[in-house]
């Protein structure tokens, strides 16, 4: 393994602390070596480009036509109404109270995004390419990055787009955006419009190569709408957008609507092509996954990824499935299926013993409750980076050894043997052996056994609020609950209404917390917020275990500074080991497919694309 050596791990991981007191809303980071995995930044000036990628070269060449995985003439119109899947910064599955998804204040509607462009978007075939979209093209000069905008790109207003508007929004997302999009933004050392339609963005020294591609893919936001109108509030108000949706009929916490733009200026781009067919988009919200199902049977949504193990193996018998006019299928997900557990709040004093931490792992009986409550449809989550190669196994290679080695007195020395697996019952639910593992390490943390409860010196019982904000949460929790009281542990199962769980969660309120995390095949800056110590205090982040370990941080930056996947791989291999070592989450389960059902009037491309589903893009209405 060449370019990551212990030298530049220090550094990284010092630089971390102390950027983070010149940026209080991230660590910035400080690689040896300005980008030079982008495509066409190795040999100096370059482009115009096309697309970018970090490592290897793009799939696309600057003729492509469309991806691959779409058809480029799918027809328009019809709708489709869908439950959220998937979301991020403020945005709520289960209620909304704004349309304003880029500030913290709020939570705004899952697919809120539709709304949005950005100067280049992703290939979902390929781990890390971007291709230009509302830019025509994009230079590459070291550390500056120029890219000219299209002339003839519109926001939902018949304004023109310019470069001021990009200035405007990745200027205003810096100082008053959300953390998840402020934080990366530390990394970009100036914006300026040199013309009307020219961007340059120079990143600062040592920025990985990750940043610009991140950054491309910012939402651009208009300057003349969010000067006349409060940036920070959270509001109804349909703002103003660049995307190829707009707002709708809607009824705050019921459904919104994402209408389509007729004439949107991107629609017979490369990027565009195919995608966006529907007219209309309706997501709607239900408090209770029952509910939901029940519409879904009664086709008032029309389709639906399935989340509850149960309902997928034993509840789509209705009459629309035997017919025919509702289908079931599994659909692979390539994607790092990341992390899924209950999140351990390590902020909390009765949880900063990683051994206590550890025995609640020990507590939890995965293969009963996949066999009883999951109908065999999981596989045990054990990695940060499960499904993909960036997960540790067996003993550390010569690699992974040279990168750990140096901090060998800062780590636990299990790092250095096979990689840390969660315990495996015998499947009764009957298994005393785990919870005498449990019992021994909380004894070994200093808790004691009286009159049935496990307490501290004070005489405290430990007690473990689980917070969750929907009510089938409690089939997987109660037989957990269960042993955990064999252990004398007291637990609150606490159910919470959406807003209610919103907030708690971006004040890190809560003892455990389930969670599920999916990355990227190639880890962007953004992974810093999800276990690096600058992020464990910063309201809203994704470090819900409040991690903070030195070597953890500068390790991830040798991962988001490594000129090689191979290097790549390496430290996020290194990186994983730490973290299971570390006991900061007890881990769940996974699948690497999409589980969906529909009702049978969709188009679907033939290819799908390898990290993602993408639905509401891709797919169309079939004629009738």
């Amino acid at each position: 393994m060449t370019g990551i050596d212990r030298r530049r791990i220090l550094a990284l991981s010092g630089a971390a602390a102390l950027n983070f007191a010149a940026f209080p809303l991230r660590a910035q980071e400080a690689a040896a070596t300005a980008p030079t995995a982008v495509a066409g930044a190795e040999t100096g000036p370059t482009g115009p480009l096309h697309a970018l990628t970090v490592f290897g070269e793009p799939h696309h060449g600057p003729d492509f036509t469309h991806f691959d995985y779409v058809d480029p003439d799918a027809p328009k119109g019809g709708e489709i109404r869908l439950l959220p899947a998937s979301w991020t910064t403020n945005q709520n599955p289960l209620t909304y109270n704004t349309f304003n998804m880029h500030v913290l204040k709020g939570d705004s509607p899952p697919l809120m995004g539709l709304c949005f462009t950005s100067l280049m978007v992703r290939g979902l075939d390929e781990p890390d390419t971007v291709y230009c979209h509302l830019a025509e093209s994009v230079e590459v000069d070291g550390r500056r990055f120029t890219f000219r905008l299209r002339d003839d790109a519109t926001f939902s207003d018949n304004s023109p787009i310019t470069a001021e508007d990009v200035v405007f929004t990745l200027q205003t997302l810096k100082e008053r955006g959300h953390p998840s999009l402020a934080q990366p933004l530390n990394g970009v050392e100036s914006v300026e419009a040199p013309e009307r339609l020219t961007v340059t963005i120079t990143f600062a020294e040592g920025t990985s190569n990750r940043l610009p591609l991140l950054v491309a893919g910012y939402p651009v936001l208009s300057k003349a709408y969010y000067t006349e109108n409060d940036f920070s509030e959270a509001t109804l108000a349909v703002p103003v957008s660049s995307g190829p949706y707009v707002v709708g009929p809607y009824d705050a916490g019921r459904y919104v609507t994402f209408q389509r733009r007729p004439n949107y200026w991107g629609e017979d781009l490369p990027t565009g092509r195919g995608h966006n067919n529907f007219d209309t988009i309706r997501v709607d919200f239900y408090r209770e996954r029952t509910a939901a199902f029940e519409a879904f049977k009664a086709g008032q949504i029309t389709f639906r990824e399935e989340f509850t193990a149960k309902t997928w193996a034993t509840e789509y018998d209705f009459p629309a499935i035997n017919d025919g006019r509702v289908v079931r299928r599994d659909f692979p997900d390539g994607r790092p299926a990341g992390a899924q557990g209950w999140f351990i709040n390590t902020r909390r004093d009765k949880f900063k013993d990683p051994r206590t931490r550890e025995a609640l792992t020990w507590a939890f009986d995965f293969e009963w409750t996949n066999a009883n409550v999951f109908y065999g449809l999981y596989e045990r989550t054990s990695s940060f980076f499960m499904n993909s190669d960036m997960m540790a196994t067996g003993t550390p290679d010569e690699a992974e050894r040279a990168l750990l080695e140096p901090f060998r007195d800062q780590l636990d020395p299990a790092v250095f043997g096979p990689a840390w697996l969660p315990p495996v019952t015998d499947g009764t639910g009957r298994d005393r052996e785990p919870l005498k593992q449990a019992d021994a390490l909380l004894r070994a943390a200093g808790w004691r056994r009286r009159e049935g409860k496990m307490v501290n010196e004070a005489g405290e019982q430990l007690t473990i609020e689980f917070l969750y904000s929907q009510p089938t949460s409690e089939r997987i929790l109660q037989p957990y609950a269960n042993r955990l009281r064999l252990l004398g542990i007291e637990p609150i199962l606490r159910l919470v209404e959406a807003a209610q769980y919103q907030l708690r969660l971006q004040n890190f309120d809560y003892d455990l917390t389930t969670q599920r995390f999916a990355f990227a095949p190639t880890p962007s800056e953004s992974i810093r917020e999800f276990w690096t110590s600058p992020f464990a205090d910063i309201t809203g982040s994704y470090n819900l275990a409040g991690i903070k370990d030195p070597v953890v941080d500068g390790l991830t930056e040798a991962m988001l500074s490594a000129s090689s996947r191979e290097e790549m791989v390496t430290a996020a291999r290194a990186v994983d080991r730490i973290l299971r070592l570390g006991h900061y989450w007890v881990p769940q389960y996974y699948k690497a497919v999409h589980n969906v059902a529909y009702w049978d009037r969709f188009g679907i491309p033939d290819q799908q694309p390898r990290y993602d589903l993408p639905v509401e893009t891709t797919w169309w209405t079939k004629a009738t």
